[in-house]
């Protein structure tokens, strides 16, 4: 089987997911007048807007019926395509969405959920949120909403999100099946606001390791991260790994906060300059909370903007340790600005650089596609699984603070490459994670066994209950009812990475993310060598004259 076919994807959404299609408003121009007879020429002012003017001249000339707002929504795109690839345009219906995952809460019934066999199952439901209060619980199946079927008619997830999602305060009646109950119980519910988290998860690895998953940068990410810093000094955290692998970013502030906590007073965290933006330059102020505690940062290829931003200003600081594989590379700043018809646009005003002066933003020069298909050329190119595959631009070379040279043009390179690892791919697994059979079969187990699962309240005591169950051949039969044709050959070497990704997805749905992420860290190559890394007593930064 051709791997790289089968990581293309996986990697082409989520590089496609990193930017939103762009635009701009434009404003109303004067009516073209019309001269003479002859041809029927049309002349325009020559004071006149030309593509106000084009848009009029179409509005009132044009052979057949055109809707003008539709006309300017569709063209403002095209206009941003000649600036950058993360200046984008934002239409009024989609404002509330795209601002909701960084604001850091939404009107809702608080459940998480996930449809199994065509019906709504709950997952887990939000710590004091509106379903909580009213006794939903999880393994709950919605069947009805507002009196409408939703079970079994093939409505998608978005369609339902869509239905109990809603300005809060307004009320939302649902019907729910319970496993033990042989007729609907019938909720209103009013709802409520629903946080959306963004530090993932956070637990200590060993006695005095610490793990923080940061997933984005939100309005609440710094109070988030605070409360997890807490969390594991209680329970003597003395070196802390902050993972922003798949963290495409956020506000600046945020990421601005969360670096001032590990660094001295005067250490410069970032600078950003643009055209019209003069150069501003942010330093620590001495008073953050961590900045005596060992740091290990993980970052991949699709850590972006602010997480580049941490990352980069660590690495300068000679701080602490990057692992992982080179950053997506977005040194753009943008900020929002409101539009009157309620759209808005992200416009870049200005380009930041990390301490030593690196400018990270890769090229774009070449169009927008290309600029998507960057990723995917750095995969085929080898990057992925050899770091010397990595050419740098020599005339971008910067020092950090102790001398360490590090290069700018494109991302952040981290101190410790990690190649990607596939040793366990195999077209069985292939097929089994495509047919979502490892996700159905766990939610499945979970389901069954709810009521003896949540007995366990750590992912140790789960893993070890699960480790005693012939979890992976009864997932085997389960697959081969859904089509997947058994190969012995494959199995054997996906064995052990189909069971932990099962264990992992099982323990997801009793104890959410403080499950999963301990348990999946087992096949985690990137932390792994972080951990190798700390242990080995790496992360303290003392570099000789040959590694300068």
């Amino acid at each position: 089987m051709n791997y790289k076919n089968s990581v293309k994807q996986i990697i082409l959404p989520i590089v496609l997911a990193l930017v939103l299609v762009g635009g701009y408003l434009l404003g109303k121009a004067s009516a073209p007048s019309r001269e003479g007879t002859a041809g029927n020429r049309l002349f325009i002012y020559p004071q006149t807007n030309k593509i106000d003017a084009l848009l009029n001249l179409i509005e009132e000339e044009y052979v057949d019926t055109i809707n003008k707002n539709e006309l300017v929504e569709s063209l403002i795109p095209e206009i941003l395509k000649n600036l950058d690839p993360h200046t984008v345009y934002i239409p009024a219906e989609d404002l509330q969405e795209a601002n909701q995952e960084l604001e850091g809460n939404f009107g809702g019934i608080g459940v998480q959920f996930s449809m199994q066999d065509d019906t709504v199952m709950v997952i887990s439901v939000v710590s004091g949120g509106p379903s909580e209060k009213l006794g939903i619980i999880p393994g709950d199946r919605i069947i009805k909403v507002n009196d409408s079927l939703i079970a079994g008619v093939g409505l998608g997830s978005d369609k339902v999100v869509g239905m109990l999602r809603g300005d809060m305060g307004t009320k939302v009646k649902v019907g729910v099946l319970r496993r033990d109950r042989p007729e609907l119980i019938d909720f209103e519910i009013t709802r409520g606001s629903i946080p959306v988290y963004s530090v993932d998860v956070s637990y200590m690895i060993t006695d005095s390791i610490g793990y923080i998953k940061v997933s984005r940068f939100g309005r609440n990410t710094y109070q988030e991260f605070l409360t997890a810093l807490a969390r594991l000094k209680a329970y003597n955290c003395q070196s802390l790994v902050v993972d922003l692998r798949g963290n495409s970013g956020g506000y600046l502030d945020i990421a601005i906060s969360m670096t001032n906590e590990f660094l001295n007073k005067g250490d410069l965290i970032v600078y950003t300059e643009g055209k019209s933006s003069p150069r501003q330059d942010v330093f620590a102020n001495g008073l953050g909370s961590c900045r005596d505690i060992r740091l290990t940062v993980l970052i991949d290829e699709f850590s972006a903007s602010a997480s580049e931003i941490f990352a980069g200003a660590i690495q300068d600081n000679d701080r602490g340790l990057l692992v992982g594989r080179r950053s997506f590379g977005k040194g753009l700043v943008q900020q929002q600005i409101a539009l009157p018809d309620g759209s808005a646009i992200r416009l870049t005003v200005a380009r930041y650089f990390t301490p030593s002066g690196r400018g990270i933003q890769k090229p774009y020069e070449n169009g927008v596609e290309d600029y998507h298909l960057d990723i995917l050329s750095r995969f085929e190119h080898g990057e992925f699984y050899e770091a010397d595959s990595i050419e740098f631009d020599k005339s971008l070379e910067f020092s950090t603070v102790n001398g360490r040279r590090v290069f700018g043009g494109g991302g952040v390179m981290p101190d410790v490459f990690v190649p990607r690892d596939t040793t366990a791919f195999s077209d069985y697994y292939f097929e089994i994670r495509d047919k979502g059979v490892l996700y159905q079969y766990a939610l499945k187990y979970a389901d069954d066994n709810r009521i003896q699962l949540q007995r366990f309240e750590t992912a140790e005591a789960l893993k070890t209950h699960l480790d005693q169950q012939a979890l992976i051949e009864d997932m085997v039969r389960f697959a081969g009812s859904q089509g997947v044709e058994f190969n012995t050959n494959d199995f054997n070497r996906s064995k052990k990475l189909m069971e932990v990704e099962l264990k992992a997805y099982i323990a997801r749905n009793i104890l959410d993310n403080d499950g999963f992420y301990p348990i999946i860290g087992g096949i985690d190559e990137v932390l792994k060598m972080a951990i190798q890394e700390i242990q080995a007593g790496h992360d303290i930064l003392e570099f000789s004259e040959s590694e300068k």
